[in-house]
C-alpha cells in the first residue's frame, strides 16, 4: 500500500498488531524503556521532518531508482527521496511514526510504500533496491551490524549503500545521544561487513557537524558514515 492510494493510514502493518520496543529490563532499578510508539506519542513530532544532511550530500547526484529507508521514522528522508523522483519503501517499528509519514506524503501528493516491521526480527524487504539507506538506528550494536549485513544483501548490483550511525567518539560528548554505549559504532566496523570483492567503499569515516545540546548550546558531534557502491 502507498500513502497516496486511499489507505487512511498510508501504511501496511502485520496481521497481528505489534508494538515492539527496545530491549527492556524487569529490574526495579532499571525500569523498562518506553516503546517507540510511546516515544512518538509523547510529542507532536519527534524529529525535524528534514532529510538528514549526509543523505542529501551523498544521494543528490544519484539517478533516481528504487530506494529502501530502514528506520524511516516520521519520513524525513523517505519523503525527500520521493520528491527527488525515487520509488521509496520505508520501514519502521513504530506505527505512530509511519502514520505521520503517510499523512505528510498524502498532503504533498507523494507515493511512498510504508511498512511496519521490526527488521531485527523479520528481516528486510527482498528488493533489490538501487539505494539502501539508514540513519541513526537505535538498536543494540550486534543487531545493528546484522541489519547492515541485510542492507548489503538487498542492495542491487550497481546500487548504493548509505549507513549513518552515532560515532563512538560521541559517547561522552554531552549532547543528546542514546544512553547505551552499544548504540554507537565506528565507520570502520560498518565497512568491515562488506565483501571487498563485491563492494567499493567510497567513504568510511567519522564526519563532524554541530548540534544543539539540551541547553541550546552548539556542540560538535560525529557521525559514523559508510557510503559504498556494489559492483555490477
Amino acid at each position: 500500500m502507498t500513502a497516496a492510494d486511499g489507505n487512511p493510514a498510508g501504511l501496511t502493518t502485520p496481521a497481528e498488531p505489534t508494538n515492539p520496543a527496545e530491549p527492556t529490563s524487569s529490574d526495579a532499578a532499571n525500569p523498562p524503556e518506553p516503546t517507540w510508539d510511546e516515544r512518538y506519542l509523547a510529542a507532536p513530532a519527534l524529529w525535524s521532518g528534514h532529510a538528514n544532511a549526509v543523505l542529501v550530500a551523498e544521494a543528490s547526484a544519484l539517478p533516481p531508482g528504487t530506494a529502501l529507508d530502514v528506520g524511516c521514522g516520521e519520513g524525513g528522508d523517505a519523503l525527500w527521496l520521493a520528491r527527488q523522483g525515487w520509488a521509496v519503501t520505508g520501514v519502521d517499528v513504530s506505527g505512530v511514526a509511519l502514520a505521520r509519514a503517510a499523512a505528510q506524503a498524502s498532503a504533498e501528493g507523494l507515493t511512498v510504500d510504508l511498512l511496519q516491521i521490526d527488521a531485527t526480527v523479520t528481516g528486510l524487504p527482498a528488493g533489490p533496491f538501487d539505494l539502501v539507506t539508514s540513519h541513526f538506528l537505535h538498536v543494540p550494536r550486534d543487531a545493528f551490524l546484522a541489519l547492515v549485513d541485510g542492507m548489503a544483501q538487498v542492495t542491487a548490483p550497481g546500487g548504493t549503500l548509505l549507513v549513518v550511525g552515532h560515532d563512538r567518539s560521541d559517547i561522552t560528548s554531552g549532547v543528546r545521544r542514546p544512553q547505551h554505549p552499544d548504540r554507537f559504532v565506528a565507520a570502520s566496523e560498518l565497512a568491515g561487513r562488506l565483501d571487498p570483492a563485491a563492494w567499493t567503499v567510497l567513504a568510511a569515516e567519522p564526519r563532524r557537524r554541530t548540534e544543539a545540546d539540551h541547553d541550546g548550546a552548539e556542540r560538535t558531534v560525529h557521525d559514523a558514515v559508510l557510503h559504498a557502491h556494489r559492483r555490477a
